[in-house]
């Protein structure tokens, strides 16, 4: 009864899931389309995929389905020229190698081929030279299997094995309505109550955003409805038995009805299942509210909602996770955990950036079954058994939205740049295409609308696209826009709810440029904390850091050339982690010229340097004009590129960092005003987002602060997301006693 009531607060209804298995069970992916050219396949239902373990989502045992049943192909013969035509019909670009001896298992039923001798250039297998269909003498210790590229074949289609269609009552659950609404046909899965329970986990791997309810019994709320349901529908498939580790459901144990019978479901009736959206497709806040969980785990770096660089709290501490033995089982139980559905893919070698701080889990071992990432199996490791260059990554299955067809880009030279128009209702019910006004429109609005057009990441929001004039559209229809950076699509964020824009002509609407990649700089904290001290400076040493406005307000009423300031300073490293070089929004032909320093400013903040009270209140600031971004170090292998001196090209590549020295002018933070106490000293990167970055939580960095008058001590300085949301409130709440309360 308690979990019943939680449903319903919940405003979650059950939901009829029927499914159209037809004789023929897809595999998959689905085989690229053959060319007008190509020669027919003798078999058009042939279909192939990837089993057995431990495998990655582009290797494994190779399976095809022929004549209504999955079989093997024997590995005597078998080369990479075999491989590169199967994968290429698995929809990867090429192989990369082939196993032999059952390496991935062995399989069960048939083995379709043996002795097969492909050239490397046939559209399909079964093109190739063999001993014929099902005529083998190997069993199945000599099973084939074949390592793909991890890159796929542009356009390749891929889909379920089986289309499972939900059949929603609720307005709150939208998400599930767009989710499935491609799945034209549906018919009903009978099943018994004794095999629903496992196979509900599963379920909701196939419907991606959505959490499943626990009780089996739920078809029982609504007797009536099933009742008839269960009489009108027609049942293809009895029963399912799923062991709750499949990714979809024709890989569990199928019992079919025979022939087309259309009658009654005996001993069961139309299964029913009830959804949950994940936090990220809910906008009620009631709903979201109840809905929210403390999580351990988070994806950081990606582009698109579902997919980024693994990290895991523990003690407190936000770290990384180690590509060793990393699979798809693992990366699925990640996925489930965030609310999203099974892994599309589990990437390795930091392929959405490298991580900072510590890696907390290595070799992780997971079943598919485990709620959470941390009941997997897994090592503790050291520094020297993995790198941040082998951080493990994922890409979830998530619902299609259908988010984009309500926005376009036009005017530009590319697909990925021009003026942002988006598809309004008008209150007679029609529907126009508008433009945004460009008066409010920065980085963080470019960065949502990229992400709806599924354009990756933004590196410039424009407020000015005169050049870009050539659409019929000049009427603005939103206007205020105002994004965290987090939402999903333009409707999302707040706006005004009348246009008011004070330059209505459409050369002032909002653009974007967007792009697959991005950077992302990040704060090496250690280093503030290990290089902090107090300097008492003369006056007459500092008149070209007052010219750049580096010191407090009080210095402009001081005794010049007379006296001292008191000056906080400390060495700062700026990392780029993410998968683009960082370089200044401005071109070289408005940098700026600083004689009395003799450089070129080419941002005019670059960072943030200020001294906050235990209530949050600045007491002292300072800021570091962006004056000359350069790769000072890089890691080994990664040649620098930007070199500021004599008017060099500026900007910091991946993998390298830009080093501030504690020496130099502006480094610091004029505490000359400041009385003894307890502080935190923040840092932030990039404050004012000028240039677009893949994750901006991770610019900021804070340190509590303990001032005697005479000494200064910073300690606990670390990035602001390395926290846990717990640990960062006690942080800010005792800025002067958070040093024993973390380990």
């Amino acid at each position: 009864m308690k979990t019943s009531r939680w449903w319903q607060q919940c405003s979650v209804i059950s939901f009829l899931l029927a499914v159209w298995l037809p004789a023929w069970i897809m595999a998959q992916t689905t085989p690229p389309i053959q060319s007008t050219t190509s020669p027919k396949p003798q078999n058009d239902r042939l279909q192939f995929r990837l089993v057995g373990y431990p495998r990655k989502h582009n290797e494994g045992r190779i399976e095809i389905f022929y004549k209504g049943e999955w079989g093997t192909i024997c590995d005597d013969d078998f080369s990479l020229s075999n491989a590169n035509v199967l994968c290429r019909q698995l929809g990867f670009v090429s192989a990369t190698g082939w196993t032999h001896s059952a390496k991935y298992g062995k399989g069960l039923g048939k083995i379709w081929l043996d002795n097969v001798q492909c050239n490397g250039g046939e559209k399909s297998i079964e093109l190739c030279k063999s001993r014929g269909w099902g005529n083998s003498d190997c069993t199945h210790d000599e099973d084939a299997g074949v390592v793909c590229k991890d890159e796929r074949l542009p356009g390749f289609v891929h889909s379920n094995i089986i289309d499972v269609r939900l059949q929603p009552s609720s307005p709150e659950l939208q998400p599930c309505v767009q989710t499935t609404a491609k799945f034209l046909r549906a018919l009903a899965l009978c099943s018994d109550y004794s095999q629903v329970s496992q196979s509900f986990s599963l379920v909701f791997r196939l419907q991606p955003v959505f959490f499943a309810s626990s009780s089996p019994l739920l078809p029982r709320s609504n007797p009536s409805r099933l009742n008839t349901e269960r009489q009108k529908n027609q049942y293809h498939l009895h029963s399912v038995a799923c062991v709750g580790t499949e990714v979809h459901l024709a890989a569990c144990p199928l019992e079919f009805n025979k022939g087309n019978a259309t009658g009654s479901c005996k001993g069961g009736m139309p299964v029913v299942v009830s959804c949950v959206p994940g936090p990220q497709y809910v906008h009620n806040n009631g709903l979201k509210k109840k809905l929210k969980t403390t999580s351990t785990v988070r994806l950081k770096g990606g582009a698109k909602l579902g997919e980024g660089r693994v990290e895991v709290l523990r003690n407190n501490e936000w770290g990384t996770v180690c590509d060793d033995r990393w699979t798809l089982l693992s990366a699925s139980v990640v996925c489930r955990e965030l609310g999203f559905g099974s892994a599309k893919e589990a990437l390795t070698g930091a392929r959405m950036g490298q991580g900072m701080g510590p890696i907390h889990m290595n070799e992780v071992l997971c079943l598919g079954t485990e709620k959470s990432m941390w009941n997997c199996g897994f090592k503790n490791i050291t520094s020297e058994d993995c790198q941040h260059v082998e951080d493990a990554a994922v890409r979830c299955n998530t619902p299609y939205m259908a988010l984009e067809n309500s926005i376009r880009l036009t005017g530009g030279r590319t697909r990925y740049e021009g003026r942002v128009e988006v598809l309004s209702t008008e209150a007679n019910g029609t529907r126009s295409w508008g433009l945004i006004c460009g008066g409010a429109w920065g980085t963080k609005e470019a960065m949502v609308a990229c992400r709806q057009l599924g354009l990756g990441y933004a590196n410039h929001g424009l407020q000015e696209t005169w050049y870009w004039d050539s659409s019929n559209v000049t009427e603005m229809v939103m206007s205020g826009v105002k994004c965290t950076g987090n939402e999903m699509s333009l409707s999302h964020c707040q706006h005004h709810r009348t246009v008011s824009c004070q330059k209505t002509a459409a050369k002032f609407s909002a653009g974007v440029i967007c792009s697959e990649t991005a950077s992302d700089l990040v704060p090496n904290a250690p280093l503030v904390q290990q290089s902090v001290y107090i300097e008492d400076r003369p006056l007459h040493m500092l008149y070209c850091a007052a010219e750049e406005n580096c010191l407090s307000k009080s210095a402009a009423s001081a005794n010049w050339p007379y006296g001292h300031r008191r000056l906080l300073r400390f060495s700062s490293q700026i990392h780029n982690i993410g998968r683009a070089d960082f370089r200044p929004k401005a071109g070289r032909h408005s940098w700026v010229w600083h004689a009395c320093h003799g450089h070129y400013h080419s941002m005019d903040i670059f960072t943030h340097y200020d001294l906050l009270s235990s209530n949050g209140t600045k007491v002292a600031e300072g800021h570091k004009a962006s004056f000359c971004l350069e790769d000072t170090e890089c890691h080994e292998g990664i040649s620098k590129r930007y070199e500021c001196a004599n008017f060099g090209e500026q900007g910091i590549t991946v993998g390298c960092w830009d080093l501030y020295r504690h020496d130099i002018d502006c480094q610091w933070i004029d505490i000359t005003d400041i009385k003894p106490g307890n502080y935190i000293l923040q840092i932030v990167i990039n404050p004012n987002f000028e240039v677009a970055e893949s994750d901006f939580t991770n610019n900021a960095m804070k340190c509590n602060c303990k001032y005697d008058g005479h000494r200064i001590w910073l300690h606990n300085c670390h990035m602001g997301d390395a926290f846990s949301e717990e640990a960062e409130r006690r942080f800010e709440k005792y800025p002067g006693q958070f040093n024993n309360q973390i380990s």
